[in-house]
């Protein structure tokens, strides 16, 4: 696969997303830019994530074409949004460490979605994403 069809087929929404530049969801969306996969960054902290707007959660807003949502949200956070994140209809949904939920993973499976415990920068630097 060519990077040049690689972006339009890997969009991924962060669940999440920080201007904190400490914060993994800030570091993974730098890593998704930098490797040319598009991100919307979604999350209840408002700001800028490498040359993105983040989108308010609150608002569930509605984004196309969705090929993974990766989540930096914990499981005790995820069950106000399950049904926001699966009407955003993803192939897949990766659960960074510390955001592992069987219940949403088994929903999320239900809906024919890949789910994958694993770290998005990991991914991202072994070439797995």
């Amino acid at each position: 696969m060519s990077k040049l069809t690689m972006p339009k087929e890997k969009k991924t929404v962060i669940i999440g997303a920080s201007p904190n530049p400490s914060r993994y969801a800030f570091i993974a969306a730098k890593m998704l830019k930098e490797n040319n996969i598009p991100i919307v960054p979604v999350g209840i902290k408002t700001g800028n994530v490498s040359g993105e707007e983040i989108m308010n959660l609150r608002e569930k807003p509605k984004v196309a074409d969705v090929h993974t949502v990766t989540l930096y949200i914990g499981p005790q956070n995820q069950p106000e949004w399950y049904a926001y994140i699966l009407s955003l209809a993803p192939q897949r949904i990766i659960f960074n460490p510390g955001t592992e939920n069987p219940e949403f993973m088994g929903m999320a499976k239900e809906k024919g979605i890949e789910v994958l415990a694993a770290c998005n920068l990991v991914m991202l630097q072994t070439g797995q994403f």
